[in-house]
């Protein structure tokens, strides 16, 4: 499949509007971009490489509404996968300093590949365990990586330290934040911003620790 056969960008701008041109157009790049590594390094599905904008850019960028950054602030993106929610958040807050970490190697190097392309200094991609990473953080964040309680140990007993977690997340989670509710939580439903079949079932949990 080439870009050009993907859903294209300019929605986005609707959705997110405190995203700038410049951010846009980074941002309008990502599909052929992925398209290129995912044929040389298997790291989207085909299937959800056919709906990449919706699935994995808007997905990530629902983050947005969550996190309140600031210049100079850290994130660390936990299992980020081939770069996501990271990259495009690092696209949209060119002033906080991204950490994306992942245990596999081949993914990490098309995390690197990809910031390199757009030049985003402000990411930086480990091939680590997110439990041997160390270092303090506004936020720590994930997709689809691990339960919740396998999330908070790594916040709260692993080397790195945070305040707040947000995970993007679906289905029946009730058990799920059973075993943290030593922790406030709290569940937001994507769906309510983005009415489509993908997101009926998508949330973010926030935690604070």
């Amino acid at each position: 499949m080439c870009a050009a056969d993907m859903p294209d960008l300019p929605d986005l701008a609707a959705l997110f509007p405190d995203i700038s041109r410049k951010q846009l157009g980074l941002l309008n790049q990502l599909p052929a971009l992925y398209n290129e590594w995912n044929a040389q390094i298997n790291v989207i599905s085909r299937k959800d490489m056919e709906h990449f904008v919706e699935r994995h850019v808007m997905h990530s960028l629902a983050l947005m509404r969550y996190l309140k950054l600031r210049p100079g602030h850290k994130v660390i993106d936990i299992g980020t996968g081939g770069g996501f929610p990271g990259i495009p958040l690092a696209i949209c807050f060119p002033e906080v300093q991204f950490t994306l970490v992942d245990s596999i190697g081949k993914k990490i190097k098309v995390v690197q590949e990809v910031a390199d392309a757009l030049e985003l200094k402000n990411v930086l991609a480990l091939n680590q365990r997110a439990e041997t990473v160390s270092g303090q953080y506004q936020y720590a964040m994930s997709r689809a990586v691990a339960r919740l309680s396998m999330l908070v140990d790594f916040c709260t007993r692993g080397k790195f330290r945070t305040k707040h977690l947000l995970c993007l997340k679906g289905g029946d989670l009730r058990e799920e934040i059973d075993e943290v509710d030593e922790f406030p939580s709290m569940v937001y439903n994507l769906n309510a911003h983005f009415p489509t079949e993908f997101f009926e079932t998508k949330k973010v949990v926030y935690i604070q620790f």
